[in-house]
C-alpha cells in the first residue's frame, strides 16, 4: 500500500464571463458557493489542499473556506494570467507526492474518481478523466463516420505524480507552449496519460444553461448528490 502524500489543487480564477454572474466560484448552486462543492468533496481524500482565486477575491475566499482551514492543510493563493499559470502556482504551493487537479465549476465530484485518478496516477504517473461519447460523429470535411469507441471528452479530475506535472509546465513554459488542460500537458512532452472513465456527474458550469441544469440534478438528487454542509466538512 502506497504512503504517498495527496494534495488538491484547484483553480477557480476565472472570471466566469459566459455565465455572467461574475466569478464562478462564488456563484450560488442550491444556496452553496461553488467553490464549497469543490472542496467538500476533494477534503476527505487529500493531505493538503491549495485553491487559486483572482487576487481581489482572496478575502471573501479566505472567509468562505475557513471552515476547512481549520481541520486540513489549505493555502489559498492568487491565480495566474491563465488557467495554466494558476496550476503552476498551486503546483508549488504544495509539497505532496500526487496531485489531483479539479476544475472548481465541476461540482458534482464523487469519492469513487477521486480514488480511482489517485491510484491510477500512482501507477503510471499521469491520469485523466474523460466521458465515453454518446453522439455519433461524423468529419464535416466529408460527412463520413468517426469511431466514437477511441475517443473521450476530457473532464476532470486529473491526478499526476508531481515529478510529472512540474517537468511538464516547466517544458511547457520554456517553449511558450499551452494546452487546455494538465493532462494535454504532460501528453505533450511524450508522457503516457491514463484514462479513468467519466461521467454526465462531472459536467462544467460554464453557462446558465449548465447553471440551471446543475440546479435541477440538486433538486433531483440525481447521481446521488447532496449540497455541502455548511460551515466545512
Amino acid at each position: 500500500m502506497t504512503t504517498d502524500r495527496i494534495a488538491g489543487l484547484v483553480p477557480a480564477a476565472g472570471s466566469g464571463e459566459r455565465l455572467g454572474r461574475g466569478p464562478k466560484a462564488f456563484v450560488e448552486l442550491a444556496g452553496r458557493p461553488m467553490l464549497t462543492w469543490t472542496v467538500a468533496a476533494l477534503a476527505p481524500w487529500v493531505d493538503e489542499l491549495a485553491v487559486a482565486v483572482a487576487e481581489a477575491d482572496l478575502a471573501r475566499a479566505r472567509e468562505l473556506l475557513a471552515p476547512w482551514s481549520a481541520r486540513l492543510h489549505l493555502q489559498l493563493i492568487a491565480g495566474g494570467a491563465t488557467r495554466q499559470a494558476t496550476v503552476r502556482h498551486l503546483l508549488e504551493a504544495v509539497t505532496a507526492e500526487v496531485v489531483v487537479v479539479h476544475d472548481a465549476a465541476r461540482p458534482f465530484l464523487d469519492g469513487a474518481t477521486v480514488r480511482a485518478v489517485i491510484a491510477a496516477a500512482q501507477e503510471h504517473g499521469a491520469c485523466s478523466v474523460g466521458q465515453p461519447l454518446a453522439d455519433s460523429l461524423v468529419r464535416v470535411a466529408d460527412g463520413g463516420p468517426v469511431d466514437r469507441a477511441s475517443l473521450r471528452a476530457v473532464q476532470t479530475p486529473q491526478a499526476f505524480r508531481r515529478g510529472v506535472l512540474a517537468l511538464a509546465h516547466a517544458e511547457a513554459a520554456r517553449s511558450a507552449a499551452s494546452a487546455t488542460d494538465d493532462a494535454g500537458l504532460v501528453w505533450r512532452m511524450g508522457h503516457p496519460v491514463a484514462w479513468v472513465d467519466g461521467g454526465g456527474h462531472l459536467f462544467k458550469v460554464t453557462t446558465a444553461s449548465d447553471l440551471a441544469l446543475a440546479e435541477a440534478v440538486v433538486a433531483a438528487g440525481a447521481f446521488g448528490v447532496t449540497a455541502p454542509p455548511r460551515g466545512g466538512a
